[in-house]
């Protein structure tokens, strides 16, 4: 005798209750994700100021890290032309 579309799709969903579905675990949580992304893009950014200060530029490339190095780059920038 056949089956019938309905009870084949019943004994299909008898034999797959019994199972259990798969769940995709995450290697690194989505906050963890995040913190990595900004940590990888500061750091990146440093180490491109410290390539282009001391590299491609005239300095020393621990003076990028410096305060006085900004504020004399501020100042050269903001200075007035009278």
């Amino acid at each position: 005798m056949s089956e019938t579309r309905s009870e084949n799709k019943e004994k299909t969903k008898e034999k797959n209750s019994g199972t259990p579905k798969w769940v995709q675990v995450r290697l690194f949580p989505i906050l963890i994700r995040v913190g990595l992304i900004i940590l990888l893009a500061g750091l990146s950014l440093m180490v491109g100021l410290m390539v282009g200060y001391g590299v491609i530029g005239d300095g020393t490339p621990q003076d990028v890290l410096k305060k006085e190095t900004w504020t004399h780059i501020i100042d050269l920038v903001t200075k007035d032309t009278e």
